[in-house]
């Protein structure tokens, strides 16, 4: 099967141009001019931009949480990402303790199997330290994964103490795996919410105050130390303030091996968006908290200059009438996450492309190329070049949309950024050749997104 996307403009993370761009069944066979579509089906792209598909390396699908899970599944998540250009995503397996880490990703393949509609992978997220896993740790690679994640949070619950972070750390470097790190100082973290409770102190707006950015600043230097001893790869995920872009600036400029993402949610809202009355504001729980307008300023400055390399979601919805309300009376017991897998792209575009504050090309950098080049996909996702899988969104950027979750595809009864209108929308979604979304259709079929196998993670130098 032959298909030609014919006369649009290709943007890369290096440039754009005029081009065609030739499909032969799910890769990409050629990029040029006026090419041969002779027995190919076309696609017009004339006067629409031809991008990448979008990469979302932190998502929560179907994530059990006590008695209740992320209200997206493999299915419903990957309607919403594929109708926002979003491809690929990686998401979290999550080992319970006493548990194996083999145990623990093959329960998350049987919650994508036969649902997935986009490609996948998973992170596998270790919360018990000991040697039985440490040994599993090299073995990871022979399943396909190569990242594991570990918590300075959620004291009790999935937190590790530094010890273990440092022998999981040290592991996972020998065995070639990128080890990401949720930085939060959980001790302290956990008795001021014991503090602000018996204070009677239990409304949202303390979620934030007492996860105060000071403690995630700290704990981001401490991981960036342990890795810096080690000689170790870092990632940090969803950094949200400047005490944690200070210490990730500092360390990238003396060498250290750390490459960091934020969330989209932390660049439009703020902790007076916790604050909202009448228990509103648990639509707006996570961790870490929304900061201050200086923080989101810092944020795009980061995104900008290469100190920030990735925009991901941490994708994790709960419903607001039926799971966040199980902490009306109790901020801390409020189900932590956002949704956002289906807006990401779009609103990015929106502030950062039409506001001025990055390029097309940094904005494809962000959300496609470096995720596949630190992620393991290089070479096969996250660009528009010959041999590459056929993952492509075609944008019209004078068309606007306006936010719903009326009109969303995610299974969730809110969404943050209700009532906003955005210009540039992905009009028409290709998944390795294949046309999954044409407007306002969906025609992707469940079973057909694929599960990746990744390659050993590599220094990531500067994105």
């Amino acid at each position: 099967m032959r298909t030609c996307i014919r006369g649009g403009t290709v943007v890369t993370a290096a440039g754009r141009f005029q081009a065609d761009v030739l499909i032969k069944d799910e890769l990409i066979l050629a990029v040029g001019a006026e090419l041969d579509s002779a027995e190919a089906d076309i696609i017009d792209a004339e006067g629409k931009h031809v991008l990448p598909g979008g990469i979302d390396v932190h998502t929560h699908l179907d994530m059990p949480l006590g008695e209740i899970s992320s209200s997206d599944d493999f299915y419903t998540g990957h309607v919403a990402a594929a109708f926002g250009g979003t491809t690929t995503h990686l998401d979290f397996a999550n080992q319970s303790r006493g548990e194996t880490l083999e145990h623990a990703i093959k329960t998350w393949h049987a919650r994508a199997g036969g649902k997935a509609c986009i490609d996948y992978g998973f992170h596998v997220t270790v919360t018990d330290v000991n040697d039985a896993t440490l040994e599993e740790i090299g073995r990871l690679p022979g399943q396909g994964v190569t990242t594991i994640k570990l918590l300075m949070a959620y004291k009790g619950r999935v937190m590790v103490d530094d010890a273990a972070l440092f022998l999981a750390m040290e592991r996972a470097r020998d065995a070639g795996v990128l080890t990401m790190v949720h930085c939060e100082n959980g001790d302290v973290i956990d008795v001021l919410i014991r503090q602000s409770l018996a204070a009677g102190r239990t409304e949202t707006r303390w979620h934030p105050l007492t996860r105060p950015p000071q403690l995630e600043g700290e704990a981001t230097g401490r991981a960036i130390a342990i890795a810096e001893i080690l000689g170790a790869p870092l990632y940090v995920v969803h950094v949200t303030c400047e005490p944690a872009l200070r210490h990730i600036r500092d360390a990238r400029r003396r060498g250290v091996d750390v490459t960091a993402e934020t969330c989209v949610q932390y660049l439009f809202f703020t902790s007076e968006d916790v604050a909202r009355g009448d228990f509103e504001g648990a639509k707006w729980v996570c961790s870490p908290p929304f900061r201050a307008v200086p923080d989101q300023r810092a944020l795009w400055e980061g995104l900008r200059h290469g100190v920030l390399g990735i925009v991901s979601t941490d994708h994790c919805p709960f419903f607001f009438a039926t799971q966040k309300v199980l902490g009306r009376d109790d901020f801390s017991l409020i189900p932590n996450g956002c949704p956002g897998i289906e807006d990401r792209l779009v609103v990015l575009h929106h502030a950062g492309v039409n506001g001025g504050r990055l390029d097309l090309e940094r904005f494809v950098a962000l959300t496609a190329t470096n995720p596949a080049r630190v992620f393991g996909l290089e070479g096969r996702k996250g660009a528009i070049a010959p041999g590459h899988d056929a993952d492509i969104a075609i944008w019209d950027m004078n068309r606007e949309r306006t936010i719903s979750a009326a009109t969303s595809h995610s299974r969730v009864d809110y969404n943050l950024y209700e009532g906003m209108t955005v210009r540039g929308i992905p009009e028409k979604v290709l998944l390795r050749g294949r046309l999954i979304v044409d407007g306002d259709r969906f025609l992707g079929t469940p079973g057909y997104g694929r599960f990746l196998p990744r390659a050993l993670t590599r220094p990531l130098g500067i994105l």
